[in-house]
């Protein structure tokens, strides 16, 4: 399942982690949090506080705010395993 959240789509703000903890546990397959993300402490505040299971990014990727790599980097060292 996708979750986006319009109010912070495209923000940078980060992702609305209040209502994706509430989707995710309100669900029985595996959700994906989307919309908002500004820096790399908000995808791990999605996978930590928000639990979502996989997340999606565009716009900071995009204009070279973070790079995928840097990311993956930055998730593994604070305990998030990612795909290579």
């Amino acid at each position: 399942m996708l979750f986006t959240s319009i109010d912070n789509d495209g923000t940078g703000k980060g992702f609305a982690v209040e209502a994706l903890a509430k989707i995710v546990s309100s669900v029985k397959v595996p959700v994906i949090a989307s919309g908002g993300a500004g820096k790399p402490e908000h995808f791990l505040d999605a996978v930590t506080k928000g639990r979502a299971h996989a997340l999606l990014a565009a716009g900071l990727f995009h204009y070279g705010k973070l790079t995928i790599p840097d990311l993956k980097e930055y998730l593994n060292d604070n305990g998030v395993r990612v795909r290579k």
